[in-house]
């Protein structure tokens, strides 16, 4: 009775966390939209995308949380690949810009990112302190950790567009951010595959399935 009343209340304290950390997300990506398209900028729009599918990622934990390993490795192959579709997008853009040109305001790149950062870290400490993570809740902190790095890049590269006035600091930290979201969709995907074989009890390349 007591083992199944701490799981009940590990339960609830996941539910908790994954909650704040979800809607902490909407609100950021809400802020990085309005921000990036007043300042022109493909790294902070590269972000709103990020946090918009973190948010959806997050919606996916709350619901994964009671339900079997199965379904949450499903939850957390979706957020991998989620992270790869987002990362296609915002290469696509900085290519446009590229061409196309840009005028990226290093000001409010700057403001945008350094709010950002104190709300992924508080997002990704609260997701640290989470005990025995599962293969979904490891995908969420590997997407928080993602976030908080990708900002810095921004404020580093705001400062070299209010220095310069060129628009590739921009469009370098838009595809870095792309490039990270890669990394830690593959690494998801990798994740997932390898709790199938803990499972099972297999190895990879193991024919009993």
């Amino acid at each position: 009775m007591s083992g199944e009343g701490d799981l009940q209340l590990d339960t609830t304290a996941k539910r908790k966390t994954l909650s704040i950390v979800l809607w902490l997300n909407v609100a950021i990506a809400i802020g990085f939209f309005a921000v990036g398209y007043l300042a022109d900028s493909n790294a902070l729009l590269a972000n709103g995308l990020d946090n918009s599918s973190d948010a959806i990622v997050y919606a996916l934990s709350l619901l994964a949380l009671t339900r079997s390993r199965k379904w949450k490795r499903g939850a957390a192959r979706f957020s991998g690949i989620m992270l790869l579709v987002f990362a296609a997008g915002v290469i696509a853009d900085a290519i446009r810009r590229f061409v196309e040109g840009s005028d990226p305001g290093g000001v409010m790149m700057m403001a945008m990112a350094a709010v950002a950062a104190v709300v992924n870290l508080i997002c990704l400490r609260m997701l640290q302190n989470m005990q025995e993570k599962d293969v979904n809740l490891r995908a969420a902190t590997t997407i928080s950790f993602n976030d908080f790095i990708s900002n810095g890049g921004i404020i580093i590269a705001a400062i070299i567009v209010m220095l310069t006035g060129a628009n590739w600091p921009d469009l370098v930290v838009g595809v870095a951010v792309a490039a990270i979201a890669i990394y830690g969709g593959i690494d998801i995907l990798r994740d997932t595959h390898k709790d199938r074989h803990d499972e099972r009890g297999t190895v990879h390349g193991d024919k009993r399935e």
